[in-house]
């Protein structure tokens, strides 16, 4: 064996980190049942994520490798397109370990043994920076009970929390067929059902924080070259505190949310980054006069709330679609500033 790294641990209960001043200790939460994802009946066509035997269909000839393809070694139903999550937020999770100091604990809601983690003390005692992945799909009904809510919001009330919710898009939240089918040709992803709506739990923290922020739409990023997101527009007089120094852009997705703003106080959520739109395929978002939609939220510190919350999607930090200096750089200041 060539691999030096240390071999995997599965199975185990997470060691709480201690505090050390100026290294911050980042935990990430992914809001679904894993068991309810994977479970899901593949006869139906919405609200389910891809089989792996569907993501090697579609993407031929990239996971033809055997230890994708060979069932014998990769799961070739619906888990196994879950465990590529895990695979690809490794890099992130190794980036951040080696800037902090400190690994980074990694959450399911319900894990692949039916073992369920509210989002509770034992999760957050030991966390500065919290990374709320919003992947649940919302058939799957995960709600925050009013008792995580309040450990949230208790939590959020230390000095120096930093909390990033970050719910997936919402594909033909309409009923109109057509509508949808407007909508999927807009994002192109053979891979994403005319119906993908996620983010049921953290609404749910959304709601009960008093985010006014929702996310909607699935939409297509535009691109400066094939596969490389075109660079952000961004508001960084309203970027006092650097969140985005050193970034231009983030990586390609073929369908992010816009994270919509329900409040016209611009000072209480501010908009820090905006991502032109891909407009060679009509939507109602652009239809409606929209060029750009918003991409990375920041809400500083008020009231009885004394750490920030900032608003980006998860697939920011898996190196699914790619990574580079300027990606690199925002991981490096939301971990670390």
């Amino acid at each position: 064996m060539n691999d030096q790294r240390p071999a995997r641990v599965y199975n185990t209960r997470h060691q709480p980190r201690p505090y050390t001043p100026g290294r911050r200790r980042v935990s990430i939460y992914v809001a679904w049942s894993y068991p309810a994802e994977a479970g899901r009946n593949p006869a139906e066509l919405d609200n389910r994520f891809s089989t792996m035997t569907e993501v090697r269909r579609v993407t031929w000839p990239a996971y033809e490798d055997p230890k994708w393809s060979d069932p014998m070694r990769f799961q070739q139903g619906i888990a196994g397109a879950l465990e590529l999550f895990f695979w690809a937020w490794v890099p992130f999770q190794d980036f951040v370990a080696e800037t902090t100091g400190h690994p980074v604990a990694m959450y399911q809601r319900v894990d692949q043994a039916g073992v369920v983690t509210p989002l509770d003390e034992r999760v957050l005692a030991d966390t500065d920076t919290l990374f709320v992945f919003g992947l649940d799909h919302m058939v799957t009904g995960q709600d925050a009970a009013a008792e995580e809510v309040q450990a949230l919001r208790d939590w959020v009330g230390r000095d120096g929390t930093r909390l990033v919710l970050g719910p997936h898009h919402d594909v033909g939240a309409g009923d109109d067929l057509a509508v949808r089918d407007v909508e999927y040709h807009h994002h192109g992803d053979a891979l994403v059902p005319r119906q993908q709506r996620f983010g049921r739990y953290t609404r749910s923290l959304m709601e009960g924080l008093g985010v006014p922020v929702e996310n909607r739409y699935g939409l297509r990023p535009a691109v400066a070259a094939p596969r490389r997101i075109a660079p952000l527009s961004i508001n960084r007089d309203l970027d006092t505190k650097g969140w985005l120094a050193d970034v231009t852009s983030f990586n390609f997705h073929m369908h992010l949310p816009h994270y919509a703003v329900t409040t016209t106080d611009e000072q209480s959520v501010r908009v820090l980054g905006r991502q032109p739109i891909d407009l060679s395929k009509p939507h109602p978002f652009t239809d409606a006069g929209n060029t750009e939609f918003n991409m990375f939220l920041w809400l500083p510190p008020a009231g009885e709330r004394a750490g920030d919350i900032l608003m980006a999607d998860s697939t920011i930090f898996s190196t699914l679609f790619g990574a580079d200096d300027s990606l690199r750089n925002f991981w490096r200041n939301i971990v670390t500033l």
